[in-house]
């Protein structure tokens, strides 16, 4: 979830769908102040530290990554979503739940997520050279708005970064060690995720066929928004995607052997 955070257009939400663990994730942030709050904070704890040490120890690999070979990395990401979205069926129990409607619901969903590939090129911009206190607040905000992104699956949360205009800022901090940017942007990512969690857990609790629905189309639009093109790395491109439909038929299978009623 860490690694996908720092590649624009991949979702942290789609690869918790893709691990098995979204439910559990919402379920555990939602009630981290209850009177359970430990069993929650030491589900939490792991996955917190996971993401922050791979966004730390690994921003700048993925920035060469990106930089040198772009396609190959988003094959491989595309593999993964592709080779999950089988068992999000079984999961959601589609061949029996779903009517017209949910398809429909599916449809407009993906449909949303795949328009922001017209922006995809478009939202380039230069690292902030002077942050003060108005930048600071944009920062701040942005963190708060991608976060809520990153709790949807489908929704990229560095792409909602990129879209404002202030990723470039927010990774050149992460791989520079800006303590003060990383800083404010972290603690308005933690404040919209409490926020959203919430939402998302009641929503899933009282709608769960039309959010199955729902978040099957927006994994399914992200194919979209991460589709690099074909160039000359086609074959290396080819063995991504492999190795990541592979990666994510084993993850489904352990899932489903772990969880069969869902």
């Amino acid at each position: 979830m860490g690694i996908s955070d720092l590649i624009p257009g991949v979702s942290a939400g789609t690869i918790a769908v893709v691990l098995g663990i979204y439910d559990n994730l919402l379920n555990a942030i939602n009630k981290l102040f209850s009177k359970n709050w430990k069993r929650h904070f030491m589900f939490i704890l792991p996955i917190g530290i996971g993401m922050v040490s791979a966004i730390l120890l690994l921003s700048k690999i993925m920035e060469t990554l990106l930089e040198q070979f772009p396609q190959p990395t988003y094959f491989f990401f595309l593999g993964l979503i592709i080779g999950i979205l089988p068992f999000l069926f079984i999961q959601a129990n589609a061949k029996s739940n779903f009517t017209g409607k949910h398809y429909i619901i599916l449809i407009i969903a993906g449909l949303s997520i795949a328009s922001m590939a017209i922006f995809k090129e478009e939202s380039t911009t230069a690292v902030w050279e002077i942050i003060g206190p108005t930048e600071l607040v944009l920062l701040f905000l942005s963190g708060w708005v991608a976060s809520t992104a990153m709790m949807l699956p489908g929704v990229s949360g560095s792409f909602i970064l990129l879209l404002i205009g202030v990723y470039p800022t927010v990774i050149h901090a992460v791989s520079n060690l800006n303590l003060v940017v990383i800083g404010v942007v972290g603690f308005g990512i933690l404040f919209g995720i409490m926020i959203m969690s919430k939402l998302l857990s009641y929503l899933l609790h009282t709608f769960p066929t039309i959010m199955y629905a729902i978040i099957i189309g927006m994994v399914s639009g992200s194919i979209i928004v991460i589709f690099p093109g074909v160039d000359d790395q086609i074959w290396i491109s080819f063995i991504s995607l492999c190795l990541g439909l592979g990666a994510a038929i084993a993850l489904g299978k352990i899932e489903y052997k772990n969880n069969p009623k869902k």
